[in-house]
């Protein structure tokens, strides 16, 4: 029998468009809070509410390097939920730089797959 309970509190972190799409972000790859400001033009703060919400739910973890934190998608079915509402990414999808980003990977000259983040 399904744990109606978790699927629950999946859909509900689901169904927030701006959860949305950062989960459709990490889907190409781990994503740092700066990179989420930058992409979506919300405050920290904001972001940092959202993130908490999607942790909550079991759907995503962080990890700390230094001052930044970064986040990756962790649950499998929320990611075959992505890929049936939004699509299957492409074979060749990546982390999208961004120019106002002052993340390590976005402002590296070295291609994303490449560059190795210390983990604490």
């Amino acid at each position: 029998m399904p744990d109606y309970e978790s699927l629950t509190i999946r859909f509900k972190a689901l169904a927030h468009p701006v959860r949305l799409q950062m989960l459709d972000m990490l889907r190409r790859g781990e994503t740092c809070v700066c990179h989420f400001e930058a992409v979506l033009g919300k405050r920290q703060a904001y972001v940092s509410q959202q993130l908490m919400a999607l942790r909550e739910a079991g759907l995503v973890t962080a990890r700390r390097d230094g001052l930044r934190v970064y986040y990756r998608l962790t649950d499998d079915v929320a990611r075959a939920v992505l890929d049936a509402a939004l699509g299957p990414l492409p074979e060749d999808a990546t982390f999208e730089r961004h120019e106002s980003c002052p993340c390590p990977v976005c402002t590296s000259t070295i291609a994303p797959d490449s560059i190795s983040v210390r983990i604490a």
